[in-house]
């Protein structure tokens, strides 16, 4: 089953969508040295128009800027494109599993919500995703254990999850980051900070699969 992962990045959603067996295509504006499936550097958008019918599925991750409370805070008065609307009308062309994923506070329908208390990671990252051609079942929203190491007006507090993200004293190694996220197939630092845990998509992509494979079966007995 073939994949394609829009506004991909260095490849967390990629990484675990194919941990969930898919053949992933990813697709991004920028150099992506890292990442782990095959990659294309252009324009998402452009090429879900031109190829999206090429896929058994599709996910996408428009930039987040434009919705994050975090980027809204630090450069106030920037103006962000926001992306979801132009790919949300491109993926309702196609009758196939599509994700969007976005943080809290886009405008995206929430038909899933993933945090990673979830899956026993060292974050918290809050991410919705939007789903059609299949209903995400959700895993139980557990209790956060306690608080996010780093700073905090002039006070370090230690903590059981990662501030992944920015570049501010406190906020751990490379490879602190690595094990909070479980993500472990680049060392870049920024790119880290922008991705989703993998283990989110492998959750996802499982169930895409899953029903994938289910309808494959019918066909083929129908035939």
């Amino acid at each position: 089953m073939k994949l394609l992962d829009l506004f991909c990045g260095a490849g967390g959603a990629g990484r675990g969508y194919m941990d969930a067996g898919f053949d992933v295509t990813g697709v991004d504006i920028e150099p992506q040295p890292d990442y782990p499936g095959t990659f294309i550097q252009g324009d998402a958008i452009a090429y879900l128009a031109a190829h999206g019918h090429e896929f058994d599925a599709i996910h996408a991750s428009p930039p987040c800027q434009a919705s994050s409370a975090l980027t809204k805070g630090t450069n106030k008065g920037k103006v962000y494109l926001n992306l979801i609307p132009a790919t949300r009308a491109l993926l309702a062309l196609h009758d196939k599993p599509t994700v969007i994923e976005n943080v809290q506070g886009s405008d995206l329908r929430r038909d899933l919500t993933l945090c990673g208390e979830m899956f026993g990671l060292g974050v918290i990252r809050h991410r919705y995703f939007e789903t059609s051609g299949f209903t995400p079942i959700a895993p139980a929203h557990k209790p956060h254990r306690g608080r996010v190491a780093g700073w905090r007006h002039g006070v370090y507090y230690e903590g059981v999850y990662r501030q992944v993200y920015g570049a501010g004293g406190g906020k751990g190694t490379v490879a602190e980051w690595q094990e909070a996220m479980g993500m472990f197939h680049t060392n870049n630092r920024k790119s880290i900070a922008e991705a989703i845990p993998p283990q989110y998509a492998r959750f996802v992509g499982g169930q895409i699969m899953q029903r994938l494979e289910s309808e494959a079966a019918i066909r083929g007995l129908a035939a």
